[in-house]
């Protein structure tokens, strides 16, 4: 998931090509549906992103009781209006009366916490979940921001590398050299600095041991004298999310698994995270088998040519078995992006997927 975000925004507005009485308002590459009139191009209006849960005064005030997603019909979520996709919701609520807009667009002043907007996150199943410890040396992932959100991540021809993003759960392995210790954890409970105890039905547990990855990390640590290696993968098969790639969680032999990045640790000099280039050549060079996440596109940076790659039918099964969730775009190179004050990594997620019916967003 992205992180939580809630800024006002300089807007772009177009029009709807099917309602008369409603318009688009574009935020970086992201359209919402607003009512004709209320925005012009050029005004600054607050953004609130899919994954948001809002209060229930302001769902009361931007008329939107009953509308929203979920349970308790207060959750943020793509749809579609008069066939046009709305991604987010466009306002200005009354508690932004007498702020400068502008000046709070240039600072990147985030709203969430003054407006009572917190971020969604879905309940875990209990495969997913289990006894933790305390994991400083965990090599943690990172929330990966979206394309649409955050265009100038990349620049136009910049070489890039983009893989299919695979929908399943991420697992985090990270292999200490000191004490020849294993860590594995999950996105959301390393996030916390936190791993998994190790036990015997743990979904996590389960895709590291069946695919080998201690054993891989420590044959890199080996090799590479390195102090540090982290694995981070998909784990992914019916049982854990709802798309399933023809795999199934139910035995560990048909447990699918996708590693999407490899960082290394070569202490005293800082981590680092290994393009896509180095990951299978570093990987092949010691005859490490660990399957990858499918790479659909290299070449220039072309987000109009992205943007439709992310749409069409999945190819980790090579049978096209469902829709595919979208894709994960680096550069060739790895490198610093000033817009996310951090790597430059994005995702595009695919429309089909946002507006699928009965969809599991487990981390």
């Amino acid at each position: 998931m992205s992180t939580l975000s809630v800024t006002v925004e300089k807007l772009v507005v177009h029009p709807h090509p099917n309602a008369d009485r409603l318009e688009l308002a574009q935020v970086g590459l992201f359209r919402a549906v607003v009512a004709k009139g209320e925005f012009t191009t050029g005004d600054y209006a607050l953004y609130i992103p899919e994954q948001a849960r809002l209060p229930e005064a302001l769902i009361a005030e931007l008329g939107l009781t009953g509308k929203l997603a979920g349970a308790q019909h207060n959750r943020v979520k793509t749809v579609r209006l008069r066939g046009e996709v709305s991604q987010g919701i466009v306002c200005r609520p009354a508690a932004l009366a007498g702020t400068d807009l502008a000046a709070a667009e240039a600072a990147r002043t985030d709203f969430a916490e003054a407006l009572g907007i917190t971020k969604w996150v879905p309940p875990i199943p209990v495969s997913m979940s289990g006894q933790v410890e305390p994991a400083p040396e965990l090599i943690r992932w990172i929330d990966v921001e979206n394309i649409k959100r955050y265009p100038d991540i990349f620049e136009p021809g910049e070489p890039v590398v983009a893989t299919e993003k695979v929908h399943g759960t991420a697992c985090l392995v990270t292999y200490l050299r000191d004490g020849d210790r294993v860590l594995v954890s999950s996105k959301g409970v390393g996030g916390q600095s936190l791993a998994l105890v190790h036990a015997p039905g743990n979904l996590y547990w389960r895709a590291a041991q069946r695919h080998g990855l201690a054993e891989a990390a420590r044959k890199l640590s080996a090799a590479l004298d390195l102090e540090r290696v982290a694995f981070f993968g998909e784990v992914y098969g019916q049982g854990v999310q709802d798309l399933h790639y023809g795999a199934t969680a139910a035995q560990d032999e048909t447990l699918g698994y996708a590693l999407f990045d490899l960082v290394i640790d070569p202490a005293p000099e800082p981590v680092r995270w290994l393009s896509r280039a180095e990951i299978e050549a570093t990987l092949g060079d010691l005859g490490i088998e660990v399957p990858l996440a499918p790479v659909l596109y290299e070449g220039p940076y072309d987000i109009e040519a992205l943007l439709g790659l992310a749409e069409g039918a999945e190819t980790v099964s090579g049978t096209a078995a469902h829709l595919r969730e979208g894709l994960v775009v680096r550069p060739a190179s790895e490198r610093y992006a000033p817009v996310l004050g951090g790597r430059a990594i994005g995702k595009i997620v695919s429309n089909a997927y946002l507006l699928r019916d009965g969809g599991t967003e487990y981390e």
